[in-house]
């Protein structure tokens, strides 16, 4: 059953995602989205392959773009766009208007329905600027906010759940692990921290596994 939420209040996903609206997917790094929603993903595609589905990569040096493009086909196929930004790892918040600026004038282009965004409780400066731009720009969008494990332990509550089964999660850490192959020197990236995190969402909303976010605002009709 494809839901969102517990077994109290359950919504489907196809109407979170507002018909065949654009999807717009934002992360300051390659492989950001694909870790915060990437079983999500894999799932909208099976079940709503005409809905276009964009990306937009703020810091991506030119060693990873190839990655940022493997990761976009790993997980949507071919994606009606593809934005790569080389703004400095690390520094977002120091070259902020311009970061938001291309996050607004993409925003414009693709008119969303649906943003998946960085958690703005997220210790990383550049993650938590891309969460608090995405409420400045695209207000009539629905904004859903991932998470991304990390040393600093800044993992919270989150409010709404997407369920994912066995074979989405090992679809999930099979297509990261060959779309990233750089990432895998990091001590975190392996199998039992992706999984691990999954499968402590899926607990929490009654599911093998799932993944987790916050969703700012919901107006229910």
């Amino acid at each position: 059953m494809d839901v969102v939420g517990s077994s109290a209040n359950v919504i489907r996903l196809q109407d979170l995602m507002g018909g065949t609206d654009p999807i717009m997917l934002v992360g300051a790094h390659p492989d950001d989205i694909e870790i915060g929603c990437g079983a999500t993903l894999l799932k909208i595609r099976a079940e709503s392959p005409s809905v276009p589905v964009h990306f937009l990569v703020m810091s991506v040096p030119q060693n990873r773009a190839s990655e940022a493009r493997a990761g976009a086909e790993a997980f949507v196929g071919t994606a009606e766009r593809l934005t790569l930004h080389d703004f400095r790892d690390g520094f977002l918040p120091w070259s902020g208007e311009a970061v938001k600026e291309s996050f607004a004038a993409a925003v414009d282009a693709i008119e969303p329905g649906l943003i998946f965004v960085h958690s703005r409780g997220d210790a990383h400066q550049d993650h938590s600027l891309l969460g608090e731009v995405a409420i400045q720009v695209a207000r009539s969008a629905t904004i859903l906010e991932y998470e991304i494990p990390k040393y600093d332990g800044d993992l919270g509550r989150p409010n709404l759940f997407i369920p994912a089964g066995k074979a989405l999660a090992d679809a999930k850490i099979e297509a990261l692990h060959s779309a990233f192959p750089s990432q895998t020197v990091k001590d975190w990236f392996d199998d039992e921290t992706l999984r691990g995190l999954m499968r402590l969402r899926g607990i929490e909303c009654r599911s093998r596994y799932a993944e987790a976010f916050w969703a700012r605002k919901l107006v229910m009709s």
